[in-house]
């Protein structure tokens, strides 16, 4: 009946695209480029990406997506437009079967956004599955199995952290605290220590270079290149990676603080279950030096990165398309707030 079937992980900061059969094929960030004399789009993913700090005054690059939800409809199906289309090799998603994350704290308008967004990039049906649940199908873990398993997903613009038990979700936390927030941080350590404006761009490679969560014996030195705010000149300052872990400090908490609480609302039998298979970290959050350590340390549980955590949620979806009549329930599987 359908041509294909596609799973999309559309991230605050990178979307992937998986095509049944063969696996995630596209890889882009969520950044369009928008002229805004003409309204019109100018590039989608990496070309948009790589003019973000560098355009004239007529030409934007938009995130349409912010904290894991659609932030601008129109900009998000264009981006999903051409972006299927890009992973299909031109041809039409009007016959695709389209499976796609959530945030599992979104609300219903912020659902029907996503779906509508899909729709009108051509997709029908289109399917949306908690994130929370692909990342831990997609880091090997059994879901549907009655034992208490934990994942935490720390993406571009949510942190994402779940206790599941027989395809479900038991306790969760939803943050808005995630890459972004650690960029941000960055930006503003640099700001009120140095007097130095940079921006995201930079702080992204500061926190991939020398971003550690945990307190490391060995210190990295980075220079950083920006605007010094006194006198509005370019300035050149060297940066270290204890200053980098103290600038993260704020928004590592909040994470850490959201999963205290999940495990606080999970039942006695799963926790004994957690304790014995331990946390599972995903998301590019996942990479950041010590994150592990840090969360061993505050929870006193094993935790473990999944092999490839930023690809979790993309082969999530091409786990579940390849046997939705096993997963089939989870599509509008209903969850506990607290």
């Amino acid at each position: 009946m359908f041509s294909k079937s596609i799973g999309i992980d559309l991230g605050t900061a990178n979307t992937l695209i998986y095509v049944r059969g063969k696996g995630i094929i596209l890889r882009e960030p969520s950044v369009v480029a928008v002229n805004t004399k003409t309204d019109q789009v100018v590039s989608v993913g990496k070309d948009a990406k790589e003019i973000i700090g560098r355009t004239p005054g007529s030409m934007v690059a938009v995130h349409p997506l912010k904290d894991g939800v659609i932030a601008d409809f129109d900009i998000a199906a264009t981006m999903l437009y051409e972006l299927i289309k890009k992973s299909l090799k031109g041809s039409l998603a009007s016959k695709a079967r389209v499976l796609i994350g959530i945030p599992s704290g979104v609300t219903a308008v912020e659902k029907r956004a996503v779906k509508e967004a899909a729709e009108k990039a051509g997709a029908k049906p289109v399917m949306l599955v908690q994130e929370p649940l692909l990342a831990a199908l997609g880091a090997g873990l059994s879901i549907m199995e009655p034992a208490g398993t934990m994942v935490v997903d720390i993406g571009g613009g949510t942190s994402e952290i779940a206790v599941i038990s027989m395809g479900g979700i038991v306790s969760y936390r939803s943050v808005r605290t995630a890459g972004d927030a650690f960029d941000a941080a960055i930006v503003n350590y640099v700001r009120k220590k140095y007097n130095l404006l940079i921006g995201d761009r930079t702080a992204e490679q500061v926190k991939i270079g020398i971003g550690s969560a945990f307190h490391d014996v060995k210190v990295n030195k980075m220079e950083l290149r920006g605007r010094n705010l006194l006198n509005g000149l370019p300035e050149n300052v060297t940066i270290n990676s204890e200053e980098v872990r103290e600038a993260l400090a704020e928004p590592l908490s909040h994470v850490l603080d959201a999963i205290r609480e999940t495990l606080t609302h999970t039942p006695p039998e799963l926790s004994a279950d957690i304790i014995d298979q331990g946390i599972t970290l995903t998301g590019g959050g996942a990479l950041l030096r010590g994150m592990d350590k840090l969360i061993n340390r505050e929870t006193g549980m094993p935790v473990y990165i999944a092999e490839y955590p930023l690809d979790c949620v993309a082969e999530g979806t091409g786990k579940m398309l390849e046997h939705l009549d096993q997963y089939e329930e989870l599509l509008t599987e209903e969850i506990k707030y607290y």
